[in-house]
């Protein structure tokens, strides 16, 4: 199959999936889940939780500070680079005019990366319900039309090796601070 092919595909499927236009319980819980993993909600959390949690929370909300902070740092230097528009549409204009690059996707990455790193490093249930969330908020972006699902794809995947670096790593780092 050609590149072209592919490319084809990917814009059928993703536009299959689209409730971006229309209303309806859909639409609201994808637009929830999208804006869900917006970045700025969690780095506005997570200080919160650092503030009025124990050791363990305090720990916690580091580990998913830097975590998502280097995941970002690297989607932005992959979107910057690889420059794919994103799909055509009226829905996030606050994404399409900050950020116009959709590979890969960033909500995406952040939405795997929390939920893999809370499954290694939290409570069973927080893991878990993260978990179900993660892989939705990619899924409620393709539904809202500002990414392809090769997109989505790419992002799970990045946010995947992201979790597997910084729970290797970053413990360790936090545990000497």
């Amino acid at each position: 199959m050609s590149f072209q092919k592919i490319i084809a595909v990917d814009a059928e499927i993703t536009a299959r999936m689209r409730v971006a236009e229309k209303p309806g319980i859909l639409r609201t819980i994808s637009s929830f889940l999208a804006h869900s993993g917006d970045s700025w909600y969690w780095f506005a959390g997570l200080p919160v939780l650092w503030l009025m949690g124990n050791e363990f929370w305090k720990d916690w909300s580091v580990l998913m500070f830097a975590s998502i902070f280097l995941t970002a740092s690297l989607v932005m230097a992959l979107k910057f680079t690889i420059r794919r528009r994103r799909p055509e549409g009226e829905w996030g204009q606050i994404y399409r005019k900050t950020d116009p690059h959709s590979f890969p996707s960033g909500h995406a990455a952040r939405g795997m990366l929390i939920a893999l790193v809370a499954l290694g490093f939290s409570p069973g249930l927080v893991g878990t319900i993260l978990l179900v969330w993660g892989p939705l908020v990619g899924i409620g972006r393709i539904a809202m039309g500002v990414h392809y699902v090769s997109d989505v794809v790419a992002g799970w995947m990045v946010g995947a090796l992201m979790a597997a670096l910084c729970l290797n790593y970053l413990p360790a780092l936090i545990l000497q601070l």
